[in-house]
C-alpha cells in the first residue's frame, strides 16, 4: 500500500472546502509516520474546522479520482490543541460498513516567536564629546534586515556625564531583536546625548543573538570603532568598550502551555426563564421552538458552546435555568437544574445541553425576576474549590432582559474575581441592556462596597449586533463567538500569572510503533 494524508480547511461562514496540503507518500505500510507538518493560525475564539482524507497513491498523478479513497477525518483545530497533550487519536471514516484504523494528529505552538531576553550592558572609557563635561551617552540598538539595511529595535536611557556608563537592564523580544534568526546581524550605536537632538556618534559594533547568549564572558566586550576616527588616525584603537553584563532568557508562556499540561475549561450554561421572554407556543417568543431554526437562545448556546466544549475532556457541561417557577408547587427559582436532577445538573454534551433546554420549556412556568447572582456563586462555589490551575469556569448567562439584582450581582463578580472563572453574559431579544455594560468592566472595573474586582472577567455583547442581514445564522454564530470568547485566553493567563501558576508539564511527546519506511520523494 502507499499511502498519503491530505489536509482541508473548510472557511466556516461558507460550505467550501479549501485544501490546505497534502503529506509526503509512504511505501508500502498500513502504519505510516508522515513527517511533513502544517503551519496554521489557530484563535481560541473561532471554530477552525478541519477535514484528513487519505489515499492509497496507484500513480503519480496528482489526481484524487485517480486513486483509492481509504477514508477521512473531520475534527477541529481546536479539538487537537485541547486533547491531553495537544495529541488527539480518532476513527478513520468514510467508507460504510468498513473499519478504516486510526489517525493520530498532533499539534504543536510555535515559541521562537515567544521568548524575551533581559539584558544590561556598560561602558568603558568611553571618549569625551562635550567641552564642559564627559559625555551622556546612550546605546541604539539596530536588527539586520533580508536586504542588508538596520531597523531600530531599542534605545537605552541617557546616563549623564560619564565615560564609565551602567544601563538600566532591558527586556525585549527574541523577534524585535533579530526576528528569531540566532545569527543575524545586530548592530549597536553609542552615541553622546545633546539636548538640541544633534546627538553626537561614538562609535559601533557589531554582534548577534548567539555571541551574546554565551552571557558575560571576554566573548561580550566589545570595542567601540568610529571608522571615521580609524580611517583618518593609524594610532586609533577604539572609542572606549561596551560589556554586556547579564543576558537572561525568558519564555512567556501561553494559554495553549496550560491546555496542553492537562488544564481543563468547565462549561456552565445559564439561560433565563423568566416572563418577558414571552410565551414559548407563539412565535413572537425568544424561546420559541422553530422546528426549522434555532431560536436567539439555541444560538447563542451552541455559537460558544461548540467551542469551548474542545477544552473538557469528558464533554459533561451543567445547564442551569433562572426565573422561572418550577413544577409541582410553582415555587420560584434563580437556579435550577435544567435536567431536572438538582444533585447532578450535567448534560451530555452542547446537544445534551439543547435537549434539556427544550425539556424544560416544556415543564417550566416563565417567570421572574430577572436575577444573575444565583447562578454566578454556583459556578463560584466550584470554582473556589479548584484554585491549583488545573481548571478554569466559564459560565455563559443569555438573557433578554434588565438585570433586578444588580447590586449582589456586582458583589458576586468581585468575588469572582479572585477565583478560576470568567462570566459571559449575551443579551437577547430587543431590549435596551445600558445596564449590562456597567457589568463588562472594559472601561470601568466593576466595584461593590468600595472593593473593586481583582481582574475584569465579565464579557458582555447584544446579540443584535452579530446577526446577518442575509440572515445566515452560521455566519451570525459565528461572529457572536468570535468576540465573546476573543478575552477568554487573556483572563485565563492573568488569573494564572497573578497567583503564580505555571503550566503542569506536557506529557511525554508521542513516540509511533517502530517500522521501517520507505519515503517515495
Amino acid at each position: 500500500y502507499i499511502f498519503k494524508c491530505l489536509m482541508f480547511t473548510p472557511l466556516p461562514p461558507l460550505h467550501f472546502s479549501q485544501q490546505f496540503g497534502r503529506t509526503e507518500v509512504i511505501d508500502n505500510t498500513l502504519n505510516p509516520d508522515f513527517v511533513r507538518k502544517f503551519i496554521l493560525d489557530y484563535f481560541f475564539e473561532e471554530r477552525e474546522n478541519l477535514r484528513f482524507d487519505l489515499y492509497d497513491v496507484d500513480s503519480k498523478s496528482p489526481n484524487l479520482s485517480k486513486h483509492d479513497f481509504l477514508g477521512q477525518v473531520f475534527c477541529t483545530l481546536g479539538e487537537i490543541v485541547g486533547s491531553q497533550g495537544s495529541r488527539l487519536e480518532k476513527p478513520i471514516v468514510g467508507i460504510p460498513g468498513k473499519k478504516c484504523g486510526t489517525i493520530i494528529l498532533t499539534a504543536e505552538e510555535l515559541n521562537c516567536c515567544r521568548d524575551a531576553v533581559l539584558m544590561q550592558f556598560c561602558a568603558n572609557k568611553l571618549d569625551k564629546k562635550d567641552f564642559f563635561g564627559k559625555s551622556d551617552p546612550f546605546l541604539v540598538f539596530y536588527r539586520s534586515n533580508e536586504d542588508g539595511s538596520f531597523t531600530i529595535c531599542h534605545k537605552t536611557e541617557v546616563v549623564k556625564n560619564t565615560l564609565n556608563p551602567v544601563w538600566q537592564a532591558f527586556k525585549i523580544s527574541v523577534r524585535a531583536l533579530c526576528n528569531g534568526d540566532y545569527d543575524r546581524t545586530i548592530k549597536v550605536e553609542v552615541y553622546d546625548w545633546d539636548r538640541d537632538g544633534s546627538h553626537d556618534f561614538i562609535g559601533e559594533f557589531t554582534t548577534s543573538y548567539r555571541e551574546l547568549s554565551r552571557g558575560q564572558s571576554q566573548f561580550n566586550v566589545y570595542e567601540v570603532v568610529n571608522p571615521k576616527k580609524k580611517g583618518k588616525k593609524k594610532k586609533y584603537t577604539n572609542s572606549g568598550t561596551v560589556t554586556l553584563l547579564s543576558f537572561l532568557v525568558e519564555t512567556e508562556v501561553s494559554f495553549l502551555d496550560y491546555i496542553k499540561g492537562g488544564t481543563q475549561i468547565n462549561f456552565t450554561v445559564a439561560i433565563d426563564f423568566t416572563a418577558s421572554n414571552g410565551n414559548p407556543a407563539q412565535p413572537t417568543s425568544l424561546h420559541y421552538m422553530n422546528p426549522y431554526q434555532l431560536n436567539a437562545y439555541g444560538m447563542a448556546l451552541k455559537a460558544v458552546g461548540e467551542i469551548v466544549q474542545d477544552y473538557d475532556s469528558d464533554k459533561m457541561f451543567p445547564a442551569l435555568g433562572f426565573g422561572a417557577k418550577l413544577p409541582p408547587d410553582g415555587r420560584i427559582s434563580h437556579e435550577f437544574a435544567l435536567n431536572g436532577n438538582p444533585q447532578n445538573p450535567y448534560c451530555d454534551g452542547i446537544e445534551g445541553v439543547m435537549e434539556a433546554y427544550y425539556r424544560s420549556l416544556k415543564s417550566v412556568q416563565l417567570y421572574g425576576p430577572t436575577n444573575f447572582a444565583p447562578v454566578i456563586n454556583h459556578v463560584a462555589r466550584y470554582a473556589a474549590s479548584v484554585k491549583d490551575g488545573s481548571q478554569y469556569f466559564v459560565l455563559l448567562i443569555v438573557t433578554d432582559g434588565v438585570i433586578s439584582d444588580m447590586a449582589q450581582t456586582k458583589e458576586s463578580i468581585v468575588n469572582a474575581s479572585k477565583l478560576p472563572m470568567s462570566i459571559i453574559i449575551v443579551g437577547v431579544g430587543p431590549a435596551e441592556f445600558d445596564a449590562m455594560v456597567e457589568l463588562d468592566g472594559d472601561d470601568v472595573r466593576v466595584s461593590s462596597r468600595g472593593k473593586y474586582a481583582e481582574r475584569d472577567i465579565v464579557q458582555f455583547v447584544p446579540f443584535r449586533d452579530y446577526i446577518d442581514r442575509s440572515g445566515n445564522h452560521i455566519l451570525s454564530m459565528a461572529r457572536l463567538a468570535k468576540d465573546v470568547l476573543a478575552e477568554i485566553p487573556e483572563q485565563f493567563l492573568s488569573y494564572m500569572r497573578a497567583r503564580g501558576i505555571k503550566p503542569s508539564p506536557a506529557p511525554p511527546p508521542y513516540t509511533p510503533p517502530t517500522h521501517v519506511l520507505q519515503t517515495q520523494i
